[in-house]
């Protein structure tokens, strides 16, 4: 009986191996297969399929005390656990932070030396500047799964628990304690820091509805565990901590230090196991609170992010960030001079002496502006009845709109004061990459054209058709839009040249407005060019 059984055992399993060695995966079928040819009551052959594919991956884990012990399982810090997989991922070349640009050079080399170095983390930052996206991403630093005790709340280490219940549980039943395996997302805890969290939120409170059970009050079976203790064995972020009023900041000082808790005047000694890592603002943005010194020199190493260093890495990420796959039959094209109009105006609002620098300047309103100018783009397209969608100039129009609430102005807020910014920080944005590309003098005979009193009107909502035959009176701006078009632009199709050609021509005539070139009256979606 045992050979037939082998035989079929080898025979499903020698058809299953030479897929998975050119390349595939373990099927579905071979492994009921393999799990029907084992004999009912079998010892020693219990497999588990990974819940995240179609293939078998490992045998099962212990689920006793005992079967966790003959594993060969060692006990190893959170710390000890980021370094080690951080080693190994910098071994391997495999990406640490995917999805984050901009900061390869600066903010995770850092980040790197700080887990190797076993610190805590500070990431002080203005807003958008991916701080909390960045933290969450080191939970890939962690273990697919580590073992708890069944039922603790504070994730107990089996082979050294920290709670009574887990000690107590231990004691009684052995090497029969039942094992349960937590996987790496549910060991990373994340608060945000508001003005009404407690003491009681992140260490613990003695729960009265358990004493009212008949549990004494110096056991310490009555107490409710806050988020903190919860999170051991795992990473604990507290985001925007100056909003965390003082006297919380000083109730973490043991949680980061000596790992003494005390809960109404109830001491306990939780040797927790964290990692914790933190974000914040500036101090200097004073609109809320600050960190105590204290707290902060508790913290191993505090890492300053910032915004993107060029327009090329904010356009990257613009392009990454921004919902510009609208749908199969859509046919979109953005230029590229458009995304660095967008990454520009941003830029030229980082420097602007009428925005509150502290404050910051988002790069979330980038991927707004970014979304808005496509969507100005697609309405008039549908509109217009036209096939392609091409954001040009008139479409910058929506710049107010994603701008709102991610700017903030030096002087007081009046009416029209926000908007008037914005257009002198589209027309520095202008200015910068039409300079790139366009010699003023080569306009020189354009310019002329409108010397005798003629003007170009052009709306938001004009097809492209409509503005080509428009500046046909003025064959140097239309030569000039063609050939910028050919030398600049990778056109994907033939079919969207009029669109790209009647941005360009919008794009001319804004360049030399700002250049003082030509004068610009705006109204109700539409402009006139004149001199």
């Amino acid at each position: 009986m045992l050979c037939s059984w082998l035989q079929v055992f080898l025979c499903c399993w020698c058809r299953a191996v030479p897929k998975v060695r050119s390349g595939g995966q373990f099927p579905t079928q071979d492994y009921h297969n393999l799990i029907r040819c084992l004999p009912k009551g079998t010892d020693g052959f219990e497999f588990e399929l990974d819940s995240r594919s179609d293939f078998m991956t490992t045998p099962a884990r212990p689920h006793t005390l005992g079967d966790l012990k003959q594993s060969g399982y060692k006990s190893e810090s959170v710390k000890d656990e980021l370094r080690r997989n951080l080693i190994a991922k910098l071994r391997t070349g495999e990406p640490l932070f995917p999805g984050i640009l901009g900061y390869d050079e600066t903010v995770f080399p850092q980040i790197q030396n700080a887990v190797l170095s076993r610190h805590d983390i500070l990431l002080l930052g203005l807003r958008g500047q991916a701080k909390t996206r960045l933290l969450r991403q080191l939970v890939h630093l962690l273990d697919d799964a580590i073992p708890i005790v069944a039922g603790s709340e504070i994730n107990d280490d089996p082979l050294a628990p920290i709670s009574h219940m887990a000690r107590e549980l231990i004691r009684s039943k052995g090497d029969d304690t039942p094992i349960e395996w937590v996987g790496r997302d549910r060991r990373y805890t994340e608060k945000l820091a508001t003005p009404d969290v407690t003491i009681a939120d992140l260490i613990g409170e003695i729960d009265m509805i358990k004493h009212a059970e008949g549990r004494y009050l110096s056991s310490e079976d009555t107490l409710h565990f806050g988020l903190i203790p919860r999170a051991n064995r795992g990473i604990f972020c507290m985001n925007e901590l100056p909003d965390l009023a003082p006297k919380i900041q000083v109730g973490m000082f043991n949680v980061l230090e000596e790992r003494d808790v005390q809960v109404r005047g109830f001491p306990i000694r939780l040797n927790l196991d964290l990692s914790m890592v933190f974000s914040a603002n500036p101090e200097d943005y004073t609109n809320r609170g600050r960190i105590v010194t204290p707290l902060k020199d508790r913290i191993g190493s505090v890492i300053r992010t910032h915004y993107p260093l060029t327009r090329e890495l904010g356009m990257a990420i613009s392009d990454a960030e921004a919902w510009t796959d609208r749908g199969a039959g859509l046919k979109l094209f953005t230029p590229v001079y458009m995304k660095e109009l967008v990454e520009e105006y941003a830029r030229a609002a980082r420097t602007s002496g009428s925005v509150n620098q502290q404050s910051g300047v988002s790069v979330r309103m980038s991927i707004c502006n970014l979304e808005n100018c496509i969507s100005a783009a697609e309405r008039r397209s549908i509109l217009a009845g036209e096939e392609w969608v091409v954001p040009r100039p008139s479409d910058l129009s929506g710049l107010s709109a994603g701008s709102r609430g991610k700017i903030e102005l030096t002087l007081t807020e009046d009416d029209g004061q926000e908007d008037d910014l914005v257009n002198r920080l589209r027309s520095e944005a202008v200015k910068a990459v039409f300079s790139q590309y366009f010699d003023l003098k080569s306009f020189r005979q354009a310019v002329e054209y409108f010397d005798g009193g003629k003007t170009l009107e052009l709306s938001e909502s004009q097809a492209s058709k409509d503005i080509v035959k428009t500046v046909e009176d003025v064959p140097q701006i239309l030569q000039a839009a063609e050939n910028f078009v050919q030398r600049h632009l990778n056109a994907p199709s033939a079919e969207v040249r009029k669109e790209l050609v009647a941005g360009a021509v919008e794009f001319i005539l804004d360049g030399l407005h700002v250049n003082n070139k030509l004068n610009k009256s705006s109204k109700s979606g539409s402009a006139s060019y004149r001199r």
